[in-house]
């Protein structure tokens, strides 16, 4: 089963464009003259919270527990390095997220926001905690699963939506991913907790730059000519995968899933949907119409009769394979991070020595790691052509941890392409790797082995073995790998 992929940015000129493996946000140490990113004082976020463990890593920042000294209360802090706000457009997408969740503020599926501060070098963004997990995850734990379950969580989703285009906010990166539960107990208690690609926009406006991720963007995204109605259609695919547990557009490369999205060919056919109402299939096509003008809007999904409280979706149980294959859609992404890590330690000095050259060449100062300036000058020596906007996108989709830098790990992980090293037998070798008993399968034993020698955090195997089979196998096969 596929697998989700990262958000993205891009100011590419060519159409249908695609969008780039990251955000347009990144790059290396924040100028000297930068000043201030909220344009005002703010206090010391020390002052008034505790910060505790970390909750999660995202593109641009990281998000810790912290408890509110006066208080006791905990709440979430995500903290954004001012290191990878390069520009001003940087500067200002920032601040828009900012003000976009106190204009959503009030909502009850929107993360309330507490509080922005800054520092010399972080702005702190202090939210509603919310500690009840994903939502995919809520759903594979809770067993029972049903279209009208589905259609309760769709109806909160749509309803951020409605909210979101009312007070004039394009929404354009919503996924599951970011859908939160705000407590263990409610299983409807959902949180959209990530406005960092909305906008405001005015009736009429038309919006040009590719955003979003790869599974869940619109036609018109990838045409470059799209307004509020690409929210509804990535709703729909939300709806989809809810009901089947697999995307609707999908295939084995970022380019395959662009042209099934464009060619907007729905299956109806494959289990589970010959069983699932014709209400629901109706309602997704709705949503899901190639011409935005004649999509449903926001208020017109939730007017639905499948959608409705208390409307026509079935209470019966949908197959368990819908579970299982949600969990596989989960846990995919994860484990694609980890085999190309994998592969990258594992090539030879001979198979990577035209990389190692050109990693010392572009770190000039021989410290380790490549900074924006440094990837910038670097790219040039070479006779790059690459916009700045592109270099920002290769940065930010290189850094996987989210330091500012690329180390030499991340530096050949994210340009094996350039030397065609992802060809069959490395990705024999990568899984062998993880199978070590040469099973033909990845045991969740053999997987935590492969954790402990590459220092991967007990959090990411955490994970995948939640979503693993309950057999104690991760059915990833070869053929699954190469796809990867």
């Amino acid at each position: 089963q596929p697998g989700s992929q990262p958000t993205a940015k891009t100011d590419g000129h060519a159409a249908p464009a695609q969008p780039a493996a990251a955000m347009r946000r990144g790059g290396a140490g924040a100028p000297a003259d930068l000043g201030s990113v909220l344009g005002h004082p703010t206090p010391n976020l020390r002052d008034l919270y505790a910060l505790g463990r970390k909750l999660g890593q995202g593109q641009f920042g990281t998000t810790y527990l912290c408890t509110e000294l006066a208080t006791g209360a905990d709440y979430a802090c995500k903290s954004i390095s001012k290191r990878k706000l390069i520009t001003k457009e940087d500067i200002d997408d920032v601040r828009r997220e900012i003000q976009i969740m106190h204009h959503l503020s009030g909502h009850p599926n929107v993360v309330a926001i507490k509080g922005a501060y800054e520092d010399q070098l972080y702005v702190h963004i202090v939210m509603e905690l919310c500690a009840g997990g994903e939502l995919f995850d809520r759903i594979i734990q809770r067993g029972h699963y049903s279209e009208r379950k589905a259609a309760e969580l769709t109806r909160i989703i749509v309803g951020v939506v409605e909210a979101c285009h009312s007070l004039g906010v394009m929404h354009r990166d919503l996924k599951p991913e970011n859908f939160l539960l705000a407590n263990k107990d409610d299983d409807l208690s959902l949180k959209a907790i990530d406005f960092g690609l909305s906008v405001f926009f005015k009736p009429g406006q038309i919006f040009t730059d590719v955003v979003g991720s790869p599974y869940y963007v619109a036609p018109e995204v990838l045409c470059k000519k799209y307004g509020p109605e690409a929210d509804v259609w990535t709703a729909g695919v939300i709806l989809y995968i809810l009901l089947s547990g697999v995307p609707p557009f999908w295939a084995e490369t970022q380019q395959g899933i662009f042209d099934a999205v464009l060619k907007g060919v729905i299956d109806f056919d494959s289990e589970p949907w010959p069983v699932i109402s014709d209400s629901a299939k109706d309602l997704i096509t709705r949503m899901l119409n190639p011409r935005p003008a004649e999509r449903l809007t926001a208020h017109e999904v939730l007017c639905h009769p499948w959608i409705r409280d208390q409307g026509v979706a079935p209470d019966r149980p949908l197959d368990t394979a819908v579970l299982s294959r949600i969990k596989q859609f989960s846990a995919m992404n994860k484990l694609k991070k980890m085999a190309l890590r994998v592969i990258a330690e594992s090539l030879s000095e001979e198979e990577i020595a035209g990389l190692k050259e050109m990693f010392q060449t572009m770190d000039a100062d021989n410290s380790g790691a490549i900074t924006y300036d440094e990837l910038k000058e670097g790219l040039r020596k070479y006779g790059s052509t690459l916009k700045d906007t592109e270099i920002r996108d290769l940065m930010d989709a290189a850094d996987v941890d989210n330091s500012g830098t690329i180390d030499y790990i991340e530096f050949i992980a994210a340009t094996l392409h350039l030397n065609k090293l992802e060809r069959e037998e490395h990705l024999v070798a990568a899984f062998s790797y993880f199978d070590k008993d040469g099973s033909g399968y990845i045991t969740v034993d053999e997987l935590q082995q492969a954790c402990q020698e590459h220092n991967m955090p007990d959090a990411f195997l955490d994970d995948v073995i939640k979503e693993a089979d309950q057999d104690n196998r991760l059915d990833h096969y070869f053929r699954d790998l190469n796809a990867l």
